[in-house]
């Protein structure tokens, strides 16, 4: 995977938005996550690359999360710490943060102890807000050419930075959606700070005025000037990226006056070649969601090898997953409904890729599978409102009720099959009124499914009195079944089940007296109460409650 390095993220934030007080494993350690220490909730076992912000905690008192975190081998911890400290640079100044000169002994210990255990140790500043520096860093670890574009987004950054130089100013291509896929590092071209918002969020900030701007910009035939939208924002020259009448994106120039004479010529040429690249890009997305389709499909049906199939995923080994399948209600045999599954197809892909980045999805049969990764406990909450925000959309884009199942979460993608097969169950006992449910909360219903499948494929399973009753019944209009399943719904308790019949309780007990004896069932079995049970409410389909 195309990861950040920490140095990375320290070049590209600096201070005094991030200090580095320790990386004794170097700056080329790989960053692939930021994640927020939460003190209620379970520490996590692994987390290979994550970068830790340790909320709530001073360096002085982080020795203990030093060693969870190195234990979970995690790349670095960020607490917040004093203001002016210097970071450290070499090991002069590392000695100098160790012995504690200037800072208290806790804040030493805690730097040594990261030291001795491998992890780096970053502060932030005292008036920090966690949420601002976590917005930072996890858009300055996500701004990076993405895998499924290849080589030709790695072109795009090429050419954002052949474009800076020729214009004269910090350039960045964005897609027809302002999502930034590019920008240049020329140093010394100003960036001012809506420019470098963007960057480390990848997109654009929406507004009335961006808006305007936008509408100006792709009604043009050719490169325009924008005037500044803030006292804080510099003019921008910006031109369209068209192919064949398409609009496929975007260059934007930071204006600060100092722009070549023939900036707006530079900008069209460099329009001409993002055309092409972006074209590349979209074929190379495209072959890569068809492959990472394909291996899903595999991963699905137990063909694929699971731990090559892992790696190419991008997942860690070990790493949880589950399987989320959506189905569109009742259009599997309309006229469009293969072209309306792909349509679904599309959206889910978009969501998943949203949230996640790179993402495995594929249709198979008119259902979408999305594999996510999985989380246990209360943090699994947000694949069921991920799956319920998919649900809506798509409803409300193809104009078709559209059902999730979320599969169980399992320990490693070698056991992804049954977490779809989960999924496909989830589905198939869905009530009326349910989009959106997880196995965990159909599980009864499920495991009565597949016990009434498991009974009526066998034939000695299938056989019982339960035949007998239901046959006798028919035969003399007695309603003895019934009056069976409400009983043993009710917990054998005879007023309860009068009340499930809307009989008086002296009418119940005659009917299983009468059962008794017509037809030899022996009540006072467990045994045989559970069977007969199992056989009613599965083979014959009778429930008491509701019935």
């Amino acid at each position: 995977m195309d990861t950040r390095t920490l140095g990375e993220l320290l070049d590209t934030l600096g201070e005094p938005a991030l200090r580095l007080l320790t990386a004794p494993s170097g700056l080329t350690t790989p960053v692939t996550e930021v994640l927020l220490y939460d003190a209620h909730a379970p520490f996590p076992d692994r987390a290979p690359g994550a970068l830790l912000l340790a909320v709530g905690v001073r360096a002085e008192a982080a020795g203990a999360l030093v060693d969870e975190a190195a234990a979970a081998r995690m790349a670095g911890l960020v607490v917040r710490g004093e203001n002016g400290l210097a970071s450290e640079q070499g090991p002069a100044s590392g000695q100098e943060l160790a012995s504690g000169h200037g800072h208290g002994q806790g804040f030493a210990d805690a730097v040594a102890r990261a030291r001795g255990r491998g992890l780096a140790l970053l502060t932030v500043d005292e008036d920090a807000a966690w949420h601002h520096v976590h917005l930072l860093l996890a858009g300055a670890v996500g701004a990076r050419p993405s895998p499924a574009g290849g080589a030709a987004l790695g072109d795009l950054f090429s050419l954002a930075g052949a474009v800076a130089t020729a214009v004269g100013g910090a350039t960045v291509i964005e897609d027809p959606r302002q999502r930034i896929l590019a920008h240049s590092t020329i140093p010394g071209q100003p960036v001012d700070e809506p420019r470098r918002q963007g960057i480390l969020g990848r997109q654009v900030p929406d507004s009335p005025e961006n808006t305007e701007q936008y509408r100006v910009l792709f009604a043009s035939h050719g490169p325009v000037r924008l005037p500044a939208l803030s006292a804080e924002e510099l003019p921008r020259l910006a031109v369209a990226v068209r192919a064949g009448g398409e609009t496929l994106g975007s260059l934007w120039v930071v204006d600060d006056g100092t722009l070549a004479p023939d900036a707006e010529e530079a900008l069209a040429q460099g329009a001409s070649t993002a055309a092409l690249l972006l074209l590349r890009a979209r074929a190379a997305q495209e072959l890569s969601r068809h492959l990472t389709g394909d291996l899903l499909r595999r991963l699905l049906d137990g063909t694929a090898e699971p731990a090559t199939a892992a790696e190419r995923l991008g997942l860690a080994p070990g790493t949880p997953v589950r399987v989320a399948a959506f189905a569109l209600e009742g259009a599997a045999g309309a006229p469009d409904g293969e072209q309306a599954a792909l349509r679904l197809l599309d959206l889910v892909r978009l969501q998943c890729e949203a949230r996640y980045g790179r993402h495995a999805c594929v249709l198979v049969d008119g259902v979408v599978y999305a594999l996510l990764p999985g989380t246990y406990g209360r943090a699994g909450e947000r694949q069921r409102r991920l799956a319920e925000d998919i649900v809506r959309r798509a409803g409300q884009a193809l104009r078709v009720p559209v059902r999730a199942g979320l599969g169980d979460v399992v320990p490693e993608v070698a056991e992804v099959r049954g977490s779809r097969e989960d999924a496909d169950l989830v589905l198939r006992v869905l009530g009326p009124e349910e989009t959106v449910a997880a196995m965990a909360d159909v599980r009864p219903r499920a495991v009565l499914l597949r016990l009434t499948e498991l009974l009526g494929e066998r034939r000695e399973l299938a056989a019982g009195a339960w035949r007998d009753i239901v046959a006798y019944d028919a035969g003399h209009g007695t309603d003895y079944a019934r009056t069976l399943v409400c009983w043993l719904d009710a917990g054998c308790d005879m007023a309860r089940a009068a009340r499930l019949l809307a009989v008086h309780p002296n009418t119940c007990r005659y009917r299983l007296r009468q059962a008794r004896a017509q037809l030899g069932i022996d009540l006072d079995d467990p045994d045989e109460r559970l069977v007969l049970w199992l056989q009613l409410r599965t083979l014959a389909g009778l429930r008491g409650a509701g019935a």
